[in-house]
């Protein structure tokens, strides 16, 4: 029997949820077992709708989430219009900021050779090169490229957010995904059945 529902995090898609399952996992926790569940909201327009489900309007559950910087006009406007409103630092409803999205965000705490080492290990260095030659992608940054060769293929970025919070340094972890974990582990477990 799973444990009642006590808190949602919410994220934008698969590779999200995946990194933040990654992490708490790499930390010893279960948040399914702890009542727990993470989210895929398939893309941030639907932030609206979950947060009606499942916030305020809804059940009144406790919530927390990722976004990207880009984004934030979306998740502003709906937590305003379905709870206490929206302060000038999303963080303080437990809603954390990407820079620009998680993967840049795990690019940039593992750096570019780290990545590369993930991406070999997987078999893909073939096709990383492969892009890196591609006209578009010559001139681009390395970490450019490798946040392209993640959004390549289908299933590749849920793929590689579990590998690369795997890869971690235990004190690199990008604040937004550390921040929105703490946040729920703050909620504590509920009473185990």
């Amino acid at each position: 029997m799973s444990p009642p529902l006590r808190a949602v995090v919410l994220v934008e898609g698969e590779s999200d949820r995946a990194a933040l399952l990654a992490l708490a996992a790499r930390r010893g926790h279960d948040l399914g077992a702890d009542g727990v569940a993470v989210l895929a909201m398939g893309g941030i327009t639907n932030v609206g709708h979950f947060l009606d489900r499942f916030g305020p309007p809804g059940r009144g559950l406790p919530l927390a989430g990722l976004y990207d910087a880009g984004e934030e006009r979306f998740v502003r406007r709906h937590l305003a219009r379905t709870g206490p409103g929206a302060p000038a630092d999303l963080a303080e409803l437990g809603f954390f900021v990407c820079t620009a999205d998680l993967e840049d965000e795990l690019i940039r705490a593992l750096g570019v050779a780290a990545v590369e080492r993930v991406v070999a290990a997987e078999g893909e260095l073939g096709a990383l090169r492969t892009l890196r030659h591609q006209p578009a992608q010559r001139d681009r940054p390395a970490a450019a490229q490798l946040h392209r060769f993640l959004g390549s293929r289908g299933g590749r970025k849920i793929q590689y957010a579990r590998l690369l919070v795997e890869a971690l340094d235990p004190d690199r972890v990008p604040r937004p995904l550390d921040a929105v974990l703490e946040r729920v582990r703050a909620i504590g477990p509920g009473p185990r059945t």
